[in-house]
């Protein structure tokens, strides 16, 4: 069979060898045994046929075998060839003519077969230990396994004993032994019968309690008993036993105590199987569990919690893990003498029990202990201040606390403390400051987190140094010194029928448009926007001026005297009539409501008004009323007589008069003129004539004083029918008419160049000028002599011409009459 499946693959080579011609040759060991090489080369063209020669290396003259093959072939083999020998393989190319090329290549044949295998040990289910003994030449060794079910693996192993793992447990394998070097391998060795045990069983074991170990396994195929061994670690006791069933109870066991369990099953040929070891620990007991636990309140990065301590069993075997929990569900794990239950809020009541957990399980939990945690902080922080400057600070009671200390800080003074086991805290407070006030809670846990901070600013004090003046009539102005944490001031007036309010800022109000004679209550009430107002201020009373007195009448009594009279309604005022004008001011005062102003002056203008005063203050003046007195009577008047009919009055300045009426009075008639001027020309006076002179004063609103003067002569009456008439030589007669009076006359002659004069006593009508220049024009006037000799002025003149005749007085002619100039 073999030679047959060569020969196919040296056909099939051939075939192949036709496609690929060369002229070199190129030679490879295709494979060797321990007798025989297989060489490959490459076709040669020209080549008719190829010899293989083998040559031990060691007799490179002493050719050993050798082998023909056709011009197609380009794999062959040589045989007959020794054992573990080196050898030269020549592949020559053959023509006709002999070698065309050649090649050349080493190689060494497989050691011998070897013994077969000298023993076959167990070690373990899947493990056989195979001993043989070494065969010379040989690099490594090749052991076959095969089992009766057509499994077949080939182990390349070193030396002369080895290890053949991965095997079927309870199976039967034949095992046969090859030797190798760099050339192939031997022959099998004849084969050894060899038989794994049972495997181990997989053992599971638990602790249903501290004294009490169950180990369990699954069935393990063939087995016909199974064998456990026990033993306590760290000491000399065990125990086996031996069992067909899958399960056994190991009693009678120390508590928290590690055990190794090994077990191991027979198969039928009473073969022990591989064996499995494990540990098991016993569950603790209550011993090395705390009989009591410690608990305190611990703080970590601000999140309260509850430190369960106990003291540790040294005697414990193994990892302990302890197990704390809470019935607050709450549950924390240590390997040490300590654990911390987080979080934890304020006035929880806990019952914590602690479990110690083994390898084997939990313990019965320890003696329950309850744990109060810190109370909650008080809340609903109240403040009520009382009038005796004292603080009461309330808050709502906190289940579980014993007791509570309250903290009271007032800007920079230091800090006041309060213990107090009841729910309210009195301490001095001062109006108008800011408090910052917080409580805390306690009980043998600890203090309560920090609660509510109760802000709390006090009423404003009260202000002090009130001023309440009046500033008029219907004001008063109200001034204080601020006071401590005042923000805005309500200042309030009332007198029982009517509230006035002021809100100002600053420490000054007025409050104005108040009722007149009224007392009001003023009260400055304190406020800010946190606190509110202080209403706990005292009120001061200030009475308002008297009303302003109305219905002004005047009643002039005469010319220097006024009645004034005026409706009131005051309580108790005293009334001032004043009366103002240019001269100054006249007064009069009572408690009634009439008063008589005298020795007024006359000619002037009064404003009358009348003012109440009350000891609380002035009222305003009443409307105020005009005055006027008589005119005054001009102090000086004379009369001037202008002409012989005609008069010229006039009169000094008169206070208050804006007009007058002057009469001239006689029997014989009167004259009189209505004029606003200080003076006035009166007609229709009869000359010679004793008037009595009369004045009427009037003020513009027609008030008037009757003024009376010394009486006045008119002027004598002038002559008339005055004549001048040639007398002898140069002398002239003035003649004229008399009026019938007593008076001397004066007779004045005025020429362009000489002037003449003559008189004539009383009775007398006529006068003589003598020595007159002729040939001149004379204005002659003939005018009576007052009693005081002055003569009257106003008589009219006469124009006559004086003609010469010689150096004489010639003939006299009248040339007409005319006034004074």
């Amino acid at each position: 069979m073999g030679a047959m499946k060569w020969l196919v693959i040296f056909v099939l080579l051939g075939i192949c060898s036709k496609s690929s011609l060369s002229s070199d040759i190129q030679v490879s060991v295709f494979s060797v045994t321990t007798k025989s090489a297989i060489l490959r080369w490459t076709r040669v063209t020209g080549a008719s046929s190829y010899k293989i020669t083998a040559t031990p290396k060691s007799s490179p003259s002493n050719s050993v075998v050798f082998a023909m093959f056709g011009p197609n072939t380009v794999l062959g083999s040589v045989n007959s060839l020794s054992p573990n020998i080196v050898y030269t393989f020549r592949v020559e190319a053959l023509d006709s003519q002999g070698v065309l090329i050649f090649a050349e290549v080493e190689s060494s044949t497989a050691p011998g077969m070897m013994d077969p295998i000298q023993t076959v040990k167990t070690i373990d289910s899947g493990t056989l230990m195979a001993a043989f003994n070494a065969e010379a030449g040989a690099t490594h060794y090749i052991i076959r396994i095969e089992d009766a079910n057509g499994f077949f693996r080939e182990d390349n192993v070193s030396s002369t004993t080895a290890e053949i793992k991965s095997l079927t447990p309870y199976t039967e394998y034949m095992l046969s032994i090859m030797a190798a070097n760099g050339g192939g391998r031997s022959q099998p060795s004849l084969p050894q019968t060899a038989k794994t045990v049972l495997p181990p069983p997989q053992l599971s074991a638990s602790s249903p309690s501290n004294d009490s170990i169950i180990v369990s396994w699954a069935p393990v195929a063939h087995a016909v008993q199974y064998t456990l061994s026990i033993y306590e670690f760290g000491s000399n006791t065990s125990m086996k036993h031996n069992t067909s069933n899958t399960n056994l109870t190991i009693s009678g066991l120390d508590a928290g105590s590690l055990y190794v369990i090994e077990g191991f099953a027979w198969d039928p040929e009473g073969r022990e199987g591989e064996g499995l070891s494990i540990n098991q620990t016993t569950r603790q007991t209550t011993s090395p569990s705390p009989y009591r636990a410690n608990v305190s309140v611990v703080m970590s990065n601000g999140v309260a919690g509850l430190s369960v301590s106990w003291e540790l069993d040294q005697d414990v075997y193994g990892s302990i893990q302890y197990h704390v929990m809470s019935d607050q569900n709450l549950t924390c794990n240590s390997t040490s003498s300590s654990c911390t239950l987080q979080p934890v809020g304020c006035g929880e009541v806990h019952t914590i029990q602690v479990t110690v957990s083994n390898e084997a399980g939990p313990s019965q939990p320890s003696s329950p202990v309850e744990f109060i945690t810190f109370p909650c902080p008080p809340e609903s922080l109240a403040l009520v201040e009382s009038t005796e400057g004292n603080c009461t600070l309330t808050w709502d009671t906190v289940p579980h606390a014993h007791s509570y200390q309250a903290f009271i800080k007032r800007g920079d003074v230091p800090e006041e403390t309060c213990n107090t086991t009841s729910n309210n805290c009195t301490y001095h407070c001062k109006c108008g400051n800011t408090y910052l006030m917080s409580v805390f809670a306690f009980n043998p846990a600890g203090s309560s987190p920090q609660g509510p901070i109760l802000n709390y600013t006090t009423l404003p004090c009260c202000p002090e140094g009130v001023s309440v003046s009046m500033v008029s009539t219907d004001t008063l102005e109200v001034t204080w010194t601020a006071s401590q944490g005042a923000q805005l001031y309500e200042t309030r007036a009332a007198d029982g029928s009517e509230v006035i309010l002021c809100n100002d800022t600053a420490p000054v109000c007025a409050l104005s448009d108040l009722s007149c004679d009224s007392p009001y209550s003023v009260l400055v009430t304190p406020c800010n926007e946190i606190s509110g107002c202080n209403r706990a201020c005292k009120a001061h009373t200030k009475n308002t001026a008297p009303c302003m007195p109305m219905n002004l009448m005047l009643n002039l009594k005469n010319s220097s005297c006024v009645s004034v009279s005026w409706t009131a309604n005051n309580r108790a005022a005293t009334y001032t009539v004043s009366a103002s004008g240019d001269d100054g001011e006249h007064n009069c005062t009572t408690s009634g409501n009439s008063c008589d102003i005298t020795d007024l002056p006359c000619g002037s203008m009064y404003e009358v008004s009348v003012t109440a005063t009350s000891p609380f203050g002035q009222s305003l003046p009443s409307y105020s009323d005009s005055l006027e007195t008589e005119p005054c009577c001009p102090v000086n008047l004379t009369v001037d007589q202008v002409t012989q009919a005609v008069t010229n009055v006039s009169w000094s300045h008169a206070k208050g008069a804006h007009s007058f009426i002057t009469s001239l009075t006689s029997t014989r008639g009167h004259a009189r003129c209505h004029t606003q001027d200080s003076h006035c020309l009166m007609g229709c006076i009869t000359c010679g004539t004793n008037y009595t002179v009369t004045m009427e004063a009037f003020s513009h609103s027609g008030r008037s004083s009757n003024c009376s003067y010394q009486g006045f002569s008119s002027s004598a009456c002038c002559p008339s029918g005055v004549r001048l008439y040639k007398m002898a030589g140069n002398s002239l007669r003035v003649y004229w008419r008399s009026a019938g009076s007593s008076h001397s006359y004066i007779t004045d002659m005025v020429g362009s160049n000489n002037n003449y004069t003559c008189t004539a006593s009383s009775g007398e009508s006529s006068c003589d000028v003598g020595n007159v220049q002729c040939g001149d024009v004379y204005n002659v006037v003939v005018a009576p002599l007052t009693p005081e000799g002055s003569k009257v002025l106003f008589c009219p003149q006469r124009l006559y011409s004086v003609t010469c005749s010689g150096s004489n007085v010639g003939t006299v002619i009248y040339r007409g009459k005319r006034s004074v100039d």
